[in-house]
């Protein structure tokens, strides 16, 4: 009944607010004051984490912008990709497209996501929560040609203008046909199969009425060698807007379909020592190119949340499907008030299907394991040949887990409402922001045997293995792969079904102070409430005729399914104060020093399941213990000329941290703590341009409840510097060539500050030329030097000295494609 209620409200306020437009805009308002002419000649007005648009120069926040004709001059494989491009940012991403793991200036990556960031569309969050398992943000937005820019804040105000993303915010600011004009841009891949058409085209309308549309269109393999069809899908946008004298109002429409392959960590050979490691690929298996998805497997049989058997497209991979209808307005009042108001609602849903390795090793010592002592082992390809040491002959097996993730229902509905006054040097914003989420999903695990082969030529295959006792009698452990319905290898954890519904409600004020012309304060607070409310459900384990043949075979006596007689509510609640406070020196005009501190807060979701932060009841077993908090600290600088634009800033970052980690079945409370210096900085002389980022950082944990002798080690994947470097050249109006040259030194494996990550640099080229008026034909190529670097690892100590096996994960091998692109 309550999550009704604040369905109705929801819809209230945004009925509301069309009445107050609509009552507006009949009236003869005051047109809304103009920006610093000078600030928008040489800077960018920002609209993302301020409560009041303004030149970047005028605000005490760090902002970065990336235009599309940049993002595009880079040649992106993925959405996750472009964030390489924006200092501060630390982005993880060689899964594919979605599955990214993200940070800034420090603040922890300690499991997967984005627990710190929320990505934006239009100034709304896609989803709520930024470290869902199975449903990273990443794998619900994607960058086409419908794209205007993208503003990333970091740190900053981004703790009292956004829930639960107090570390910062990137925001996709989409095209809204105000400048007239469309393009029509095709991509082929060079030396991998990929085609991408994206297609875009705003215009005047009527009086004031403006409309944009567009969208794109993908099919391919991707970068990696999976063997068929796994990126197939694609989006459509539109939007609809009317200016007014007095303000605007826009309405648009988004529909996402999209199939891409998932990458997890793979077998990857390490060599040397812990601390002067070499890594590379595994005989048989390459690491930049290879997958563990297979043409092989098609279709797999699981239980579904029911527990009924039901046939797998494995081929689904990572699925994104979202519809979204929103609306933005603002109006300008008289005596200089003003109200904004965003509103959106989405349905969402999709799959995570992705082979992750349990477990890797040679043949004997995989087998040994699964038959138990005393028992010698027969390895079959399910195919029935011999295994013997494999088809790449490098004897090697893997025990495979199939993550078979349903995102049943993660809808959500989204309104931002805010009342504005400018006094003559005081501006007040006073808000309430309102979300719905829904997490309702289901993990449906499998356990498989396979081969480690994926050299571009062969890909991995599925093994039987049975066991055979001293007195030759033979019991076959698997059927055709599989080994197991469930993860018995990790007690059957994953065998799991919840819907929870998460609601948020959270009133907010924001104040800028003009002293003078030279210095302005701004202080703002938040305060969030937040509710969580349904059902979870861990596994059983019980026998199941799962074939329907009237036995019961090894692999279905002890068979993993979800406990749905005996569900656990959820049912608690939880408030947190965020605060921010800044300072802005003008030195002169292009010119400023500024300061900010802020604390922020962040609510878990999914992952606070199956937990000790839950009682039997559903509620908190201490208050707010699903609250983490982190304070940061900002000194900056900034600088704007026609020529040169620089922005430097020094940060500290503290965060308390508690989570779960899927993968490793490991709890975490701990606190960070960070110290660094990013430098942001654009220089053009004539022909030539130079872009470039670094993020210097010095991280550690300074307290860990669970692994007290982890205090005083770097966080995992944390490296001390990184760095993205874009120099580019304009021969002519036709020709112009460019490189984005970007790095990262090293970082340890995990957490033990054992194994430890090597540095790497990669570039990707692109030339650009222009044969006829508005028509370009470019070429660029990413990694094309071939670099391995290794952005995650599972293991976090290896034996000196030896040629070890571990599962880890490196970007994406060397991929060219050639682009036509024609604007009218």
């Amino acid at each position: 009944m309550k999550r009704q209620k604040n369905k109705k409200f929801i819809a209230l306020l945004a009925f509301s607010q069309l009445a107050i437009v609509s009552q507006a805009f009949s009236q003869n308002l005051t047109p809304t004051q103009k920006e610093d002419s000078t600030a928008k000649k040489i800077d960018e007005i920002i609209i993302t984490g301020v409560s009041n648009p303004k030149a970047s120069v005028s605000s005490s926040i760090s902002v970065s912008t990336l235009r599309l004709e940049q993002i595009e001059a880079t040649a992106p494989r993925t959405t996750a990709e472009i964030f390489k491009q924006i200092p501060g940012i630390r982005t993880e991403s060689s899964a594919g497209e979605g599955n990214t793991n993200i940070s800034v200036r420090g603040v922890p990556l300690a499991t997967g996501g984005s627990k710190y960031l929320l990505l934006q569309e239009d100034g709304l969050p896609v989803l709520q929560f930024g470290d869902i398992a199975f449903a990273t943000q990443d794998q619900f937005i994607r960058a086409d040609a419908t794209l205007s820019r993208i503003e990333a804040v970091k740190g900053g105000s981004a703790s009292i203008l956004a829930s639960n993303s107090p570390a910062g915010i990137i925001n996709f600011i989409s095209k809204d046909g105000r400048k007239e004009g469309g393009s029509i841009t095709s991509s082929v891949g060079l030396d991998y199969r990929n085609l991408r058409t994206d297609v875009e085209y705003g215009t005047k309308i009527g009086n004031g009425l403006y409309m944009h549309v567009g969208g794109f269109y993908r099919q391919g393999e991707g970068p990696r060698n999976i063997g068929y069809l796994g990126n197939d899908g694609g989006q459509i946008k539109l939007n609809v807007t009317k200016d007014f004298s007095s303000g605007y109002i826009k309405f648009y429409v988004k529909s996402l379909r999209d199939h891409t392959a998932g990458y997890m960590p793979m077998p990857m050979s390490v060599t040397g020592t812990n601390d002067s490691p070499t890594w590379g690929s595994v005989n048989g298996y390459d690491a930049s190119y290879g997958a563990l998805q297979t043409p092989l497997i098609s279709s797999l049989t699981a239980l579904n949340q029911a527990n009924q058997p039901e046939l797998v497209n494995v081929r689904e991979g990572v699925t994104s499907n979202l519809n979204s209808i929103g609306s933005e307005f603002k109006v300008n009042l008289a005596n200089n008030w003003s109200i904004l108001g965003k509103s959106r609602f989405s349905t969402i849903n999709g799959r995570f299907l992705a082979p992750f390795p349990a477990n890797v090793g040679t043949s004997s010592a995989i087998a040994s394991g699964l038959v138990g002592a005393g028992n010698t082992a027969l390895l079959t390809y399910a195919d029935g040949t011999a295994f013997n040491t494999g088809q790449s002959g490098n004897d090697l097996l893997m025990v495979m887990h199939l993550f078979n993730t349903k995102l049943n229902n993660f809808n959500n509905m989204t309104n931002d409402f805010s009342l504005n006054k400018n006094f003559k040097r005081v501006k007040v914003n006073v808000g309430v922001y309102q979300s719905t989420q829904n997490i309702n999903m289901s993990w449906l695990w499998n356990s498989y045997l396979m081969d480690v082969n994926n050299d571009g030529k062969s890909h991995n295959q599925l093994v039987n293995i049975a066991s055979v006792n001293s007195t030759n009698d033979t019991t076959n452990l698997s059927e055709n792969g599989l080994l197991a319905y469930g993860v018995p290898a990790w007690g059957n954890c994953c065998q799991r079904n919840y819907d929870v519904n998460y609601s948020i409600l959270a009133p907010n004020t924001n104040i800028d102070i003009e002293v003078n012309d030279n210095i302005t304060f701004s202080l703002g607070a938040r305060y969030d409430m937040g509710r969580a409310k349904g059902t979870y459900s861990g596994a059983v384990v019980t026998p199941v005729d799962v074939d329907n043949n009237g036995t019961i075979s090894p692999i279905e006596s002890n068979v993993a399914t979800i406990n749905n007689n005996h569900p656990s509510l959820v049912n608690y609640s939880w408030n947190y104060l965020s605060y921010s406070v800044g300072a802005n020196y003008r030195l002169k005009e292009n010119s400023a020093l500024f300061a900010r501190y802020s604390k922020g807060g962040r609510a878990g979701a999914d992952r606070v399941l199956f937990s000790n932060y839950l009682n039997n009841k559903g509620g908190l077993t201490s208050d707010n213990n699903v609250v983490d908090f982190t304070s940061q600290a900002e000194l900056g600088y900034k600088y704007r000329s026609t020529k040169l634009t620089l922005n430097a800033t020094a940060f500290f970052a503290q965060t308390d941290e508690k989570n779960y980690e899927a993968t490793n079945q490991v709890f975490l409370d701990r606190t960070y703590q960070a110290f660094g210096l990013e430098l942001e900085g654009r220089y053009t002389i004539n022909k030539f341009a130079l872009f470039g980022g670094l993020t210097l950082t010095k991280a550690t944990i300074s307290k860990d409840v669970i692994t007290p002798a982890n205090v005083g080690k770097t966080p995992r994947r944390q490296a001390g510097l990184i760095y993205t470097i874009t120099p580019s050249y304009n021969f002519n109006k036709k020709l112009s060539v460019g490189v984005s040259i970007i790095g990262t030194t090293q970082s340890y494996a995990q957490d033990n500050n054992d194994l430890v990550m090597n540095g790497y640099v990669y570039l990707n080229p692109y030339i650009s030329y222009s044969p006829a008026e508005n028509f370009f034909i470019s070429i660029q190529a990413n990694n094309v030097l071939n670099a391995i670097g290794v952005t995650e690892s599972e293991e976090g100590s290896i034996t000196n000295n030896a040629t070890n096996v571990v599962r880890a994960r490196s970007i994406a091998g060397r991929s060219t494609s050639i682009t036509l692109k024609y604007k009218f």
